[in-house]
């Protein structure tokens, strides 16, 4: 069963992890953002009140 040879499955996930925890934290963690965000306080407006006809 050539399926259960670890020889070349092996080295595919080691590089695989490797990918995944070497390079591509270097690429998210070089993102930088077009401009910082800043706290913005919230606005609430108080709801008008509805004028039903039938009262």
């Amino acid at each position: 069963m050539p399926q259960l040879n670890p020889n070349p499955w092996f080295a595919i996930l080691v590089f695989t992890w490797m990918v995944f925890l070497y390079f591509l934290p270097m690429k998210i963690m070089g993102h930088t953002y077009p401009s910082e965000q800043t706290a913005q306080i919230p606005h609430f407006d108080q709801p008008e009140n509805w004028l039903w006809p039938w009262l």
